[in-house]
């Protein structure tokens, strides 16, 4: 439960804890800046500052906890102009150019004109610290003197104050403490611990406070003069001066980055909006890859979700397994290690049961909120078991496969023995203690499964994905089975599977929507409502053939595909709204899985109108980055996409949304056995001519391909080969 003096907002109306994110301001307004590595990112604004007043999530974030939540340069006294503001296309860096205001001659002397002195802002992180260098240079015919100012603040505050959350009683913060070139900020929590942040200044400022650094500078015509600031947070390396620091670790982020993207598959074409868009889909993961014990692990999205989520990072799995399955392997093992093994109501814990959330802050410390180590996802565990058999089909990597059965098998254990929650064959959930989620599917707003007049769903809830994936999940294990030597298990995999199929289309398919029903409730009550999960059904194969046809149909129709992408509502429901998280909205990811399902089926042009409308999308947000959600308004002719006001950005799962629909157009597959590399009735979208796939691995073999549009189809041709593989197309 939560402490009685730091209460969880509830939503209105129903007296339901509330852990949406508050959109007091939007992310729009402040063009965001956003970078990270492993368990720290920052958000700047465009100036590169750090500024509480214009966005409340602001700052330098390690572990859940803001370390910095005020950084603010300013030139005599006053903030810069901007001049431009970007984040390299690797993510390695965020620079920002700017120039002074027109200021105040000083002492009655001669003012400063505008657009003389110009200011360079270079900074980035790597292992738990900020590293910034501030280049000034004079562009004037005399010499100019000129006070730069840093102010800065750490409030120290629990990511989940950062959204909104209200606590009555907070930790001690320390009086800052001065050391030479720099300040030590630091608070004790009320968990008892110490979280510290260090600001560091080279060369040592002319005057240095517990709040502000700042230095007296004379530049001479033509003269350059740098300033580098290193700001430090809990489990840092130790201190070399900022300087050293700057040069080195820069090298090392570079380095990491380069190295993930490298070992990918890479992707060219001759659409440079295409090329730029894989291009920051494949830079956005890199940086959101974070190296645990287990190998990589795509944290879920910046700012709210840096963390290890289950659901999001088997998603993203899924999307970037035919390119790169280093990442699958990485979720896997890790999920795999952090798999529940007993009973606990607190956490939605259950033996088998797959991670949906972890937390380090001092409220999930504290139980103030429960997602310490939290598993209340009720999909997360048969994606797991999905995930496994596909891993293993693209790799033939029996040596993970064997280290994967007992946590599979577990999962398999807990599909049976839990997820059934009331011996329907279906499995359903409801959270174990009142702080719990109220939705645990991915849609997990508390409004988001409802009945065509409105009212909302009561559980236990039975979701039309879940029943998928948990189909999706004997088959994978039946998979696994047959190539781990256990036949007999194997053949009983598949007969659940078999009856699972044949129940699901009698209780969820409903002739009169033309597609499945969002859910079952606890009275095993239809949600007759129109939604993208339905394509779900198409994603894990679940799907009779005979329905799939007119299931792809509701989806591409005008009250379900927004031209942009296919909302998670369709138009008319009663809860529609284009603008809400769940119920009507466009998520990247859901309509990847989608295209994923529709290529399945050999809808493969309709995948293809799913990739051209959300390519178009991504040329309008900044950095062509496609973010975690955007509104289900109608796409209209000379009119972009139309923002959601506090969406993640870089988000994992919707970074590698752009790579999963390449490969559903394509028909790309491959046949491990055969050592084949296998395109099924390609499609090239209309607006490619030609694409080149290289490094596409297949055990220690590699292939590279182009592909061309040729009258309406798509031919192919070798350009590269390495080791035993061949390319193998089905026209």
């Amino acid at each position: 439960m939560p402490a009685a003096d730091a209460p969880v907002p509830a939503v209105p109306g129903t007296g339901e804890p509330d852990y949406a994110i508050a959109a007091s301001a939007s992310q729009i307004e402040t063009t965001p800046r956003t970078l990270k590595h492993d368990d720290t990112f920052a958000v700047f604004d465009t100036h590169g500052d750090a500024v509480p007043g214009l966005a409340s999530n602001h700052g330098l974030f390690h572990r859940d906890t803001r370390h910095l939540s005020l950084y603010f340069l300013t030139i005599d006294g006053v903030r810069p102009l901007l001049l431009s503001s970007t984040v390299r296309d690797d993510n390695a860096t965020l620079t920002c150019d700017l120039t002074n205001p027109d200021l105040p001659g000083r002492d009655g002397g001669e003012a400063l004109l505008h657009d003389l002195i110009h200011i360079r802002r270079s900074c980035f992180l790597y292992r738990s610290a900020c590293h910034e260098c501030v280049s000034l240079h004079n562009f004037d015919v005399v010499p100019r003197h000129v006070d730069i100012s840093f102010s800065f603040d750490a409030d120290f505050a629990d990511l989940f104050e950062v959204r909104g959350a209200k606590r009555g009683r907070r930790g001690v913060r320390h009086a800052p403490l001065l050391a030479g070139d720099g300040v030590r900020l630091a608070y004790t929590g009320l968990d008892g611990k110490v979280r510290r942040t260090s600001l560091h200044f080279e060369p040592v400022p002319a005057q240095l406070s517990g709040s502000e650094a700042r230095y007296r500078l004379d530049l001479a015509p033509g003269a350059t003069r740098v300033i580098f600031i290193e700001i430090r947070c809990d489990g840092a390396e130790p201190h070399t001066g900022a300087k050293l620091s700057f040069r080195k670790a820069l090298g090392s982020s570079r380095a990491t980055l380069r190295a993930r993207v490298a070992r990918a598959a890479e992707v060219t074409s001759s659409n440079q909006h295409f090329n730029d868009a894989m291009k920051r889909a494949v830079s956005d993961l890199a940086i959101l890859i974070t190296d645990t014990p287990e190998g990589a692990y795509p944290y879920a999205g910046v700012p709210w979700f840096s963390t290890v989520f289950g659901r999001d990072a088997l998603i993203t799995a899924f999307e970037t397994l035919w390119m790169d399955p280093a990442i699958a392997r990485g979720v896997l093992l890790h999920l795999a290690a952090n798999q529940a093994e007993v009973l606990d109501p607190a956490a939605d814990a259950e033996p088998g049961k797959i991670l949906h959330e972890v937390r380090f802050g001092e409220m999930a410390e504290l139980g103030e909120v429960p997602f310490r180590r939290y598993y209340g996802s009720v999909d997360s565990t048969p994606l797991f078991v999905m995930l496994a058999g596909a891993y293993v089909e693209r790799t033939g990597d029996l040596d993970t496969a064997r280290l994967l059965w007992p946590a599979v098998a577990a999962a398999l254990g807990w599909i049976t023995d839990y997820g059934d929650r009331d011996g329907d064959g279906f499995v359903e959930y409801g959270r174990m203690s009142g702080d719990g989620l109220v939705n645990q599917g991915w849609k997990d707003s508390h409004d988001s499964i409802f009945h065509s007049d409105g009212t909302l769903a009561h559980g236990p809830i039975a979701l039309v994905e879940v029943q998928a994936y948990v189909y999706g999940a004997w088959r994978a294990a039946a998979s696994l089975s047959r190539r781990l030597g256990r036949d007999q298990d194997a053949a009983d995999f598949d007969r659940r599977a078999d009856h699972l199929r044949e129940a699901f289309d009698r209780a969820f398919f409903d002739a009169r929507l033309g597609t499945y029903v969002l859910a079952l409730d606890g009275a095993k009550r239809p949600c007759r409502v129109k939604s993208s999960n339905a394509g779900h059904a198409l994603f894990a194969g679940i799907a009779l053939p005979e329905r799939a046809t007119t299931v792809a149909a509701q989806l591409m129709d005008g009250a379900s595909f927004s031209g942009w992408g296919v909302r998670t509502i369709a138009t008319g429901e009663a809860r529609f709204n284009p603008m809400s998280y769940h119920n009507g909205s466009v998520w990247p990811h859901d309509n990847a899985v989608i295209a994923m399902g529709l290529a399945r089926y050999g809808f493969r042009r309709e995948a293809a109108r799913i990739f051209e409308g959300l390519l178009r999308a991504s040329i309008s947000f900044d950095l062509r980055r496609l973010p975690e959600l955007f509104c289900g308004f109608s796409r209209q002719r000379s009119q972009g996409p139309v923002s959601y006001p506090v969406a993640c950005a870089p988000q994992a799962w919707a970074a590698a949304a752009p790579l999963a629909l390449l490969q559903s157009t394509l028909g790309l597959d491959f046949d491990i056995d055969a050592r084949r590399v296998m395109f099924v009735r390609p499609e090239l979208p209309a607006f490619l001519d030609e694409l080149e796939l290289r490094r596409l691995r297949l055990g220690e073999g590699a292939l590279d391909v182009r592909i061309r549009q040729t009258g309406g189809s798509a031919a192919l041709s070798v350009l590269g080969r390495s080791g035993d593989i061949a390319l193998w197309v089905e026209a």
